[in-house]
């Protein structure tokens, strides 16, 4: 955790970005941030992965040794990997030899990743994070949805996947989109979560 917070502080430094800047790019408050960075608040892998690919960092892996259960482990070169090309109606079902996307990532899926190419202007934000029409997003089924990240959700009565922050507001769990022009959606029990939103065009 110590070499986590000395990166992610050296890489802020790096790029100037101020914790309430890295909060936006991550998808959280900026007191959150301010906990991680003084090592009072716990976080999975996943999460610490989310944070380094957002400061456009490579993950880290976790490499078991004798002495200890897990430690983390190389910031080296990542290996590459490729993904399908999903649409917006197959999402997860996409078949085995479905087309593959010409984006390399270093990013390696917990779960059956796919990308998906963004259409309209939803996730577009006047400010902050965004994601415009035409940008290839890599979706991993495998990362947990936790409330402020990205997620690939779909309501009843819609076959198509909508891409979302996930928030909390009065106990009840709402799809919030990037582009203030549009509605926020209660996500009930009868919404689906498909994945977790890793990637596009830029890392976030």
């Amino acid at each position: 955790m110590e070499k986590w917070i000395a990166l992610v502080k050296r890489r802020m430094g790096e790029l100037k970005l101020t914790q309430e800047k890295l909060a936006e790019r991550v998808g959280v408050t900026q007191g959150c941030v301010g906990l991680w960075l003084r090592g009072e608040r716990e976080l999975t892998l996943t999460r610490m992965n989310h944070v380094l690919v957002c400061l456009e960092l490579p993950h880290m892996s976790m490499k078991p040794t004798p002495d200890t259960e897990e430690e983390p482990a190389n910031y080296g070169l990542p290996t590459t990997f490729r993904y399908p090309l999903s649409d917006w109606v197959a999402l997860t079902d996409f078949a085995d030899d479905a087309e593959g996307a010409e984006e390399i990532t270093d990013y390696k899926a917990l779960g059956k990743a796919f990308w998906l190419r963004i259409e309209g202007d939803a996730m577009t934000a006047p400010s902050g994070l965004s994601i415009s029409a035409g940008m290839l997003v890599l979706v991993d089924p495998g990362v947990e949805a936790e409330v402020g990240r990205l997620v690939l959700a779909r309501v009843p009565g819609n076959p198509q996947g909508l891409l979302r922050q996930l928030v909390v507001e009065g106990g009840q769990r709402f799809l919030k989109p990037l582009n203030p022009t549009y509605p926020i959606m209660l996500c009930g029990e009868d919404c689906e979560l498909l994945g977790v939103a890793i990637q596009a065009g830029i890392r976030f």
